[in-house]
């Protein structure tokens, strides 16, 4: 296992700006998400870490050891695509072993890794199988037994989940934490998915335009964003921003409560005009315009609480002090 240390990256392909000025710190053992929309620039810094793309300047060390002009196969790293890109010609062991043949490593060392590898992704009853006669979240196992068994300093996984349905999405996360907490790998993982990344990672990165705009734990990217942009990323629905002179007040749709009963002191009030509701089973969302001019906002309410609000009514909300943020209308940074 090793560390990662990034001082100030850029990789350019012509005029476009991939990554733009990145510096980041990965400890020993961690598991960093990075976070954006398609473009954001992402997978670029993955590739470039793995070396499968040329920084244009900057710096990317493993453990103490710069890995600038290092090729990929020496910077003992495991990497996992959107595709899992399996040998369709090899079988499952075939395919766990592939990585450990190259490095000519002994067959009873190669033997006694792939069935540890199978036994931690429960999947020794398939080693006999090709690829094809494997399901989607089988051939996911398969694709993180062959990039675990050879040990790496870094895991390096790129949306790997993003070919699944709902379900099995779920039920591998939980099995990404498993895996996590087993091996205590240094992981970088990509991908677009909010859930995901709220879901899996000890620290998030959210990126856009090549550039890192806040890094953090879970818990402070949604409930302390650095600007709008961040705000606005996270959640679904996102964040409320409502325009209030030079400053946008910002608070999530499930921080709005109906101003039926008790407010608290320093509460934000919210006139929201109701246009249309949204079923979602224990919970409904509640979209209107609010505000001076007026703004589309979301409210999110339990079922129950939903069903009095009157469509082409005033209803009033208010958001409790703690909940309410406040960023500068120019800047789109968030006022401490």
């Amino acid at each position: 296992m090793a560390s990662l240390s990034i001082r100030d990256l850029h990789t350019y392909y012509g005029r476009v700006k991939a990554v733009e000025g990145i510096s980041l710190d990965v400890p020993d053992g961690e598991f960093l998400v990075l976070l954006g929309a398609s473009g954001s620039g992402k997978s670029t810094l993955m590739r470039t870490i793995a070396g499968l793309e040329q920084p244009t300047s900057g710096t990317i060390l493993i453990g103490d050891k710069l890995a600038n002009d290092l090729a990929p196969k020496d910077r003992n790293i495991s990497m996992v695509f959107q595709s899992y890109a399996l040998y369709p010609h090899k079988t499952v062991e075939k395919n766990i072993s592939f990585p450990l043949e190259a490095l000519k490593t002994p067959a009873a060392a190669i033997r006694e890794k792939v069935d540890w590898a199978a036994g931690l992704f429960g999947i020794g009853h398939l080693l006999t199988r090709r690829p094809r006669e494997l399901s989607g979240g089988e051939r996911q196992r398969v694709a993180l037994a062959r990039a675990l068994v050879r040990s790496p300093s870094l895991f390096l996984m790129d949306e790997p989940l993003s070919n699944l349905d709902a379900k099995l999405r779920h039920a591998a996360r939980r099995e990404f934490k498993r895996l996590h907490q087993e091996t205590g790998v240094t992981t970088i993982y990509v991908t677009h998915d909010q859930v995901e990344a709220m879901g899996l990672g000890q620290r998030v990165a959210v990126m856009n335009a090549g550039k890192i705009q806040q890094i953090g734990t879970p818990h402070e990217i949604y409930h302390e964003p650095a600007n709008t942009f961040v705000a606005q990323f996270m959640g679904s629905p996102p964040m409320n921003l409502l325009p209030e002179g030079d400053v946008l007040i910002g608070f999530h749709p499930e921080h709005a409560y109906p101003s039926n009963s008790v407010v608290p002191d320093g509460a934000y009030p919210v006139s929201m005009l109701v246009q249309q509701g949204e079923l979602l089973g224990a919970d409904a969302l509640v979209y209107g315009i609010a505000g001076n001019p007026p703004t589309d906002i979301i409210i999110k309410l339990p079922e129950l609480g939903a069903e009095s609000l009157r469509t082409g009514m005033h209803h009033h909300f208010h958001v409790p002090p703690g909940l309410v943020q406040r960023f500068d209308a120019g800047t789109g940074l968030r006022r401490r």
